[in-house]
């Protein structure tokens, strides 16, 4: 069974040694709950630590569970009652009804509850208030230990024991801390009393919660205004920065205002560039002040490079020491490992040097305020896109719908990078050439938006003109996954229509994957709607039979996989078997091999008969690639908070990318040796380009 948390584990550094036991630095001894499966050995650790003898319990199906009277004595242990598949109310993974089910009952997680976000002075501030200490031992540990407590009496939770139940049991664990911690909570991990505390650190993002690295300096003096600050804001004062253009080393904390102006970072004699992001189309009071941080260079219309997005309240930690970072800005050997962390607070930057050499300085570059313009390069973008749809975002009308499939359909035999089949029609594998700059994008599911906003950012249409870059669109572009639009296709044909006018605009350079929603067949089902057979009935009464032709032509035509020097993408997963270079090209020869890489899943607890690490390393062999080779899909979004996850399953470079959430897009760019993830902020652009006159 995958261990979600295998390999994303790393120690926590600063420590205090409490009663004994090791706990991160910056925790306070009350805002600690210890929670994980039976015979984890909680109970000893509580009363070891000095805390309350009781177990409490929370039902994370409840709102307002932040405000048990469990948690007002901490620190304590608790048990989670979990949301499962068939079950109205919470469980526990004692409970009769989880123990005697004859299959590993699904989690249900988007039925938890989560404290919300403080927003306002005089609002409590719930999801700092408690860190959350999963104590999770090995399966085998966990059942070594609690056959020994049977003989020191009657436990009913062992009844039954076997080591099974307790895998399964670790495994609902393991899933709910991450989880949580995606969930935005304070979590961190212990695998044994006598073992150090470890946060979860996920490939490629580098945010880190401020309480396992910063050291909290002795509280100034009520002498002192600095003391007065600390007494009713509760936090360090810490000084501000006043910008210059000549370069100004940090010897200490520094905060720098978000004013809209752009300023450089200089480490030892690397740059980094911070840029306000300024969202176009949205109101001010509803923008959150996020920063933008790139090398100097940024984009151009040759070349597409990646950024990083600092959102309000996260914090990250800049240096040689993270892989994904390294591998983007190509650091110099002036960044030390560990060199600088940054943490957004309301929509200041407060930057904390870690080391004193190699220097850390900073140097505004400009006296522009961002907030008052639209960056060239993105106003040119909308200008083109609305050349090239010709009309105001909206579903274009029949007659030209039609011509546009028509001619798109005309052109796909001839598309580029894809060697022909036995039958001489374009096969199922585009072979990317090496000099183009791969941009990936997931599913989209109708989001016009999204699609937009990938297309307008970053230089990305000025590349596609230039050959220097390809979009690659993995399937499942059409069929909203919003509960009140699953009946409603206007946005499906709107994308649509975008797409292949996309793809004609720059036919050698945009690459449209099958997945399972290209698709009229019944089996499309989401939530009981049946969205292949109303989609098709759509087109009919809304195009004609005509038009509903052309488009199943298109996906008779689509490829199912693309291949480069580095990566393997394709909709859903590998095949299940072994495949060569022939059948992929041949694949309507073998309809299931066409299944497979439309339909799989990975492996989860709930989900076993998916693929593993095992299934992943087969293709790479069956297509003679090396095992950095980077293995992308989309279909199988793995949280409800998140966009893309690196090494998902516990997978080495296997990558999963969504494009369809309500907040914003992600994709996914080669940068270097490896694949930068890349999210966006929502903007409403199809309004916008519509206003242009």
């Amino acid at each position: 069974m995958n261990d979600p948390l295998k390999k994303i584990l790393e120690p926590i550094e600063e420590l205090q040694n409490i009663r004994g036991v090791d706990l991160p630095i910056g925790l306070e001894f009350l805002q600690l709950v210890v929670t994980g499966p039976p015979g984890a050995g909680k109970s000893y650790y509580i009363e070891q630590i000095g805390g309350w003898p009781n177990e409490g319990y929370l039902d994370l199906t409840q709102k307002g569970w932040w405000k048990d009277q469990s948690l007002v004595y901490r620190p304590r242990e608790v048990h989670l009652g979990l949301p499962f598949k068939g079950f109205r109310e919470a469980l526990t993974v004692f409970d009769k009804e989880w123990l005697h089910s004859q299959t590993p009952l699904e989690l249900e997680v988007q039925r938890i509850q989560l404290p919300p976000v403080k927003q306002y002075f005089l609002q409590t501030d719930w999801r700092n208030r408690y860190i959350f200490e999963f104590l999770i031992p090995s399966p085998a540990t966990i059942y070594e230990q609690r056959l020994a407590r049977q003989s020191r009496g009657y436990f009913p939770v062992d009844e039954n024991l076997n080591l099974e139940m307790v895998r399964l049991q670790v495994a609902v664990y393991r899933e709910i801390a991450l989880y949580l911690h995606r969930a935005g909570l304070n979590v961190y991990l212990r695998k044994g009393i006598d073992r150090p505390p470890m946060r979860i650190a996920e490939k490629g993002v580098a945010t880190v919660p401020r309480w396992t690295i910063d050291r909290r300096p002795r509280r100034p003096s009520l002498r002192t205004m600095a003391g007065w600050k600390w007494l009713f804001h509760r936090h360090y004062p810490i000084r501000w920065l006043t910008l210059s253009n000549q370069p100004a080393t940090l010897d200490g904390a520094s905060r720098i205002a978000h004013d809209g102006r752009s300023f450089d970072l200089i480490l030892g004699d690397f740059r980094l560039r911070f840029q306000p992001e300024i969202l176009i189309g949205v109101k001010r009071q509803a923008t959150q002040k996020h920063w933008l941080m790139s090398t100097e260079q940024g984009c151009s219309n040759r070349n597409i490079n990646g950024f990083v997005r600092i959102r309000v309240g996260e914090t990250i930690v800049v240096g040689r020491e993270s892989r994904e970072y390294r591998e983007l800005f190509r650091f110099t050997d002036s960044v030390a490992s560990r060199h600088v962390s940054i943490t957004n607070r309301r929509g200041d930057l407060i930057l904390t040097p870690l080391v004193t050499t190699p220097p850390t300085s900073v140097q505004r570059i400009d006296d522009h305020d961002y907030r008052d313009q639209l960056e060239l390069g993105r106003l040119q973008s909308l200008f083109t896109i609305r050349r090239f749809y010709g009309k105001k975002i909206h579903p274009l009308p029949p007659e030209q719908a039609l011509a546009t499939i028509k001619e798109l359909n005309r052109r796909l035999p001839d598309e580029p990078y894809r060697p022909r089949d036995r039958s001489d029609r374009p096969g199922g594998l585009v072979e990317l050439s090496t000099l183009i700059t791969p941009v990936i994008v997931g599913d989209l599911h109708a989001r016009v938006d999204n699609l937009l906003k990938i297309i307008t950012e970053n230089c990305l249409l000025e590349c596609l003109r230039n050959n220097t870059a390809a979009l690659i669109l993995l399937g499942d572009a059409a069929h909203s996954e919003e509960l009140q639009e699953m009946e409603r296709f206007e946005s499906s044909m709107c994308i649509m229509d975008l797409i292949f006018r996309l793809k004609l605009e720059y036919f050698g350079n945009v690459f449209y994957l099958r997945g399972n929603h290209d698709s009229f067949a019944p089996e499309i089902n989401k939530n009981g709607v049946l969205q292949g057979v109303l989609f098709q009935e759509a087109l009919r009464r809304l195009r004609g039979e005509e038009y509903l032709a052309e488009i199943e032509r298109f996906y008779d035509n689509l490829p199912y996989m693309i291949s480069g020097d580095s990566f393997i993408a394709c909709h859903a997963g590998p095949p299940r078997g072994t495949i060569n270079r022939d059948e992929l090209i041949n694949i309507r020869e073998r309809p299931e091999l066409a299944r497979d890489l439309t339909n799989n899943r990975l492996q989860r607890p709930n989900h076993l008969a998916g693929y593993t690490k095992g299934g992943v390393k087969r293709l790479r062999n069956s297509l003679n690639c090396g095992p950095k080779t980077r293995f992308i899909v989309g279909h199988t979004p793995m949280d409800p908070f998140n966009s893309f996850w690196l090494h998902a399953g516990t997978i080495k470079n296997h990558h999963i990318i969504y494009s369809a959430h309500n907040d914003g897009p992600s994709i996914l760019i080669r940068t270097g040796n490896g694949f930068t993830p890349i999210t966006f902020p929502a903007e409403p652009i199809s309004d916008i380009i519509n206003d242009i006159k």
